[in-house]
């Protein structure tokens, strides 16, 4: 299934991306460092929602609280956890 994830409080706005499973594919951040993110999605395909929470769960980013990556775990554990749909 698809998912969209409103991010909070990153320069991303939003992630995209495809669970089967527990496998995260195509992955899309919209906004942010464009770089390092297209780097992210592009290392963290095909792995299971508890490895990219193993990953990226907790970093931080400029001092706050989260990062994208970090959102990106949430935002997988969240559509894994709520198969009905996120947005």
């Amino acid at each position: 299934m698809d998912y969209q994830y409103k991010t909070e409080g990153t320069c991303s706005q939003m992630i995209q991306f495809h669970l089967e499973g527990n496998i995260v594919s195509g992955i899309r951040f919209y906004g942010g460092c464009n770089g390092n993110l297209q780097a992210i999605a592009r290392l963290v395909d095909g792995m299971s929602v508890e490895e990219i929470e193993s990953k990226l769960k907790g970093i931080s980013c400029g001092g706050g609280p989260t990062s994208c990556g970090d959102q990106l775990a949430r935002a997988v554990r969240y559509a894994y956890d709520h198969p009905e749909g996120i947005s």
